[in-house]
């Protein structure tokens, strides 16, 4: 194994000071990027043998780059933002933290259905103004034996899936191909054939898969109008999933009742974005996983992980598990 005092270890942004002290008490030569272009990060990481990724856009060009790079590790789960195809032709292994943020991101869309069902914001607002009127003019609904559609069961997934049951007497459908029949009992949903059968009869329906060619516009006009006219859609996995066009003209025209969004496309959305004229729609800036808590867990999580490679362990969360074998 090559000397630690010859390995460097980039960041693409800051992240929390336990994850880089880890790298750190290890040895090796931690740098945070100057800046996140392409460009830049195409020539910083060169003499590199660990990537560790926040948001940056890490294309081909900046994994060609990286002559010494052996593995890449993401401060996070979702890893749309990198080049897997790239950095598996060149067998480097890409990590995400698997285990980091999902209870993070599945109290937040409890956070965003409770404040769609309650109608928190507007009353909050009313109540500012002294219209305490409003209580009888904007009821709120209990979520309490409502019908939960979960779409995609990873752990975040499961995670929302065994809350809604515990905590709301929830029953919940899951529309999940990759996850098995017990693995969906277990957390205590119901499969269901396809997404419109979900869709047809849930209450609140919320997004759990990660972006990909297929995945892309997952909820678009058809989708919306197989929803009930009072259902509500949270999405905190990630923006293109959902057409925000035809999110628009559904919550304005009525055809579902409210929106709780953590993720846009793109991202950050433009401040003319039709949606902030809604009021039947509850927004977050992408900070489902941006917790104290969480952010530690990634950070620490993430540098354990190229920190387990160069020392020959494997870690959990490889995303191209072929280039170990």
């Amino acid at each position: 194994m090559e000397s630690k005092d010859q390995v460097k270890i980039l960041i693409t942004q800051p992240i929390h000071e336990s994850g880089q002290k880890l790298l750190i008490m290890k040895g090796y030569d931690v740098r945070v990027a100057s800046d996140i272009t392409a460009s830049t990060l195409a020539r910083e990481v060169r003499d590199v043998s660990g990537l560790l990724v926040r948001t940056a856009k890490i294309p081909a060009s900046v994994i060609e780059a990286g002559r010494a790079l052996r593995v890449i590790a993401r401060h996070g789960v979702g890893y749309d933002n990198i080049d897997v195809a790239a950095a598996t032709r060149r067998k480097i292994p890409v990590f995400i933290t698997p285990r980091a943020n999902a209870v993070s991101v599945a109290e937040h869309v409890f956070a965003l259905m409770l404040a769609l069902a309650k109608k928190i914001v507007p009353h909050d607002r009313a109540t500012r103004k002294n219209n305490w009127e409003i209580r009888n003019n904007v009821s709120a609904v209990d979520m309490d034996g409502k019908i939960l559609g979960v779409i995609g069961m990873g752990r975040i997934g499961a995670l929302v899936c065994q809350k809604a049951k515990a905590a709301f007497n929830m029953e919940v459908l899951v529309y999940s191909p990759r996850a098995s029949r017990e693995m969906i009992e277990t957390a205590g949903g119901k499969q269901v054939p396809g997404i419109p059968e979900l869709l047809k009869v849930s209450d609140i329906v919320t997004l759990h898969v990660p972006l990909t060619g297929e995945t892309v516009g997952l909820i678009g006009k058809a989708e919306f109008h197989m929803m009930k006219p009072s259902a509500f859609l949270i999405n905190c996995a990630r923006g293109p999933l959902v057409d925000e066009k035809e999110l628009f003209r559904a919550l304005k025209d009525g055809i579902i009742a409210g929106a709780g969004l953590d993720v846009f496309d793109p991202e950050p959305p433009s401040a003319d974005n039709p949606l902030f004229g809604l009021t039947n729609i509850v927004l977050s800036p992408h900070s489902a996983g941006l917790t104290a808590e969480c952010v530690m867990r990634m950070a620490s999580q993430a540098a354990q992980s190229i920190i387990d490679v160069l020392e020959g362990r494997r870690p959990e969360g490889v995303i191209n598990p072929e280039v170990l074998k």
